[in-house]
């Protein structure tokens, strides 16, 4: 029997990977057999998140403590995985921020803030991937998290900034796609909708929010802990091969309406 998901001797870098949807990420890519390099600021979390892969899955980890949007950190990061695995399979750009605010009130601040962290800093880590282990590899998936609020605006709570950003990583993936096909590279985006989150908990449990997800969701409810897996493992898939440039709705079909 094969098994088409099988990632046994594969090194995945997930950023972000301190809590929420990178942690189960994580974990999904770790079920497979994949190595784990848990990326985030916070050190402390990424190395009990990393311990608890490594006793829980028998895969080798690693945790190192990064800044997207700082140059010289996310290069130094690659070389380190480059150093400790020899490989880079994987690449899932999932670090991000959201600042809430009419957009009349959105400060300079909070805008680049975004940019930085969710566009540019998916770029400098997918670059740095690329350039230092995918390309001379002539291999490799690279997933970007993007959100359904990267394919449409929203009347509940005002994000300009975010939707701006994540809008540019939909078409930053498609970019990136165009280049490195030749390269046997695939780079793929999901746009996940409302997940629980330790960021996102208070808002979604909101009587407001609540009544918007009957209404705006046909599945009437939000993505539960794991309904994010296996779109995870289908673009990290070595069989997926020929699936390239595509932003992928986790989202319960709220872009569909």
């Amino acid at each position: 029997m094969k098994n088409y998901f099988d990632l046994k001797g594969q090194t995945a870098i997930v950023t972000g990977a301190s809590t929420g949807l990178g942690v189960q990420m994580a974990k999904a890519l770790a079920n497979q057999g994949a190595n784990i390099v848990c990326i985030a600021r916070r050190e402390n979390l990424i190395q009990e998140v990393a311990k608890d892969i490594a006793d829980t899955f028998q895969v080798k980890t690693l945790a190192i403590r990064c800044d997207v949007t700082d140059t010289a950190m996310v290069e130094s990061m690659v070389d380190q995985v480059m150093e400790h695995f020899g490989r880079v399979d994987i690449l899932i750009n999932n670090a991000g921020t959201g600042a809430v605010a009419p957009a009349e009130d959105i400060t300079d601040e909070q805008f680049d803030n975004e940019m930085n962290i969710d566009l540019f800093g998916s770029f400098k880590v997918a670059r740095a991937v690329a350039k230092k282990a995918m390309i001379p590899a002539t291999y490799g998936r690279i997933i970007n998290i993007a959100s359904m609020y990267g394919l449409v605006g929203n009347k509940i709570a005002g994000s300009a900034p975010y939707h701006a950003a994540k809008g540019g990583v939909v078409n930053l993936t498609r970019a990136l796609a165009a280049e490195w096909g030749k390269y046997k590279i695939t780079v793929n985006a999901i746009c996940p909708g409302y997940f629980y989150t330790p960021l996102t908990k208070e808002t979604l449990d909101s009587d407001f929010f609540q009544q918007n997800a009957r209404t705006m969701i046909p599945e009437e409810r939000y993505g539960n802990e794991g309904e994010l897996d296996t779109a995870v493992l289908f673009l990290s898939s070595p069989n997926s091969a020929y699936v390239t440039g595509v932003n992928l709705p986790v989202d319960g079909g709220y872009t569909a309406m």
